[in-house]
């Protein structure tokens, strides 16, 4: 009985030690997947639920952040799939982000929240590789892997959400210029 009860405390010391402190990294990729905090909160939940469950499968000093970012992004595809979200539709956003001839500077006086507002507008699966590459600093290779898909697709679509990012922060910027008149 003992033994059970020191071996549950270790696992759950280890638990702590590693998983525990990178909630607020889940959570954030958890809303930029999911674009609501309620169901962000949800999510990181149930990740961090799954995780504790097959904590048994980790590798203790590996990369804790992304071993939990492939839970969640599982538990997201199931969830999506679940809510009937996943649609297939014709790759027209890849048709328009190659077709953009020109590439407008970034403006250096954005508010955060004009940046988040401009990066939801940049199609999901170019936003969740710059998310994941710029923002949450994992590699290409750690990126393809929580992804699913090739490096190659990676580095297309970062360098493709990044132009469309850039392109609606520019755009940002002048409607507010002219609504204010300037």
């Amino acid at each position: 009985m003992f033994g059970f009860v020191r071996e549950r405390e270790k696992k759950w010391a280890a638990f702590e030690a590693e998983a525990l402190p990178l909630m607020p990294d889940v959570y954030r990729v958890a809303c930029w997947l999911t674009g609501n905090r309620d169901e962000a909160e949800d999510l990181t939940q149930e990740t961090f639920v799954q995780a504790l469950k097959s904590f048994h499968r980790y590798t203790p000093e590996t990369n804790c952040r992304a071993w939990l970012i492939t839970i969640l992004t599982r538990l997201n595809g199931k969830r999506r799939l679940k809510l009937g979200q996943l649609k297939l539709v014709e790759d027209v956003d890849e048709q328009i982000a190659e077709t953009i001839p020109f590439e407008p500077s970034i403006p250096q006086h954005l508010t955060d929240e004009e940046v988040v507002e401009a990066f939801c507008r940049v199609p999901a699966k170019f936003a969740h590789v710059v998310l994941l590459t710029d923002v949450e600093e994992f590699s290409y290779k750690e990126t393809a892997a929580l992804l699913q898909v090739p490096i190659g697709t990676v580095m297309s679509r970062l360098h493709r959400g990044r132009r469309l990012l850039r392109k609606e922060l520019s755009g940002y910027w002048g409607r507010k210029n002219i609504a204010a008149g300037g």
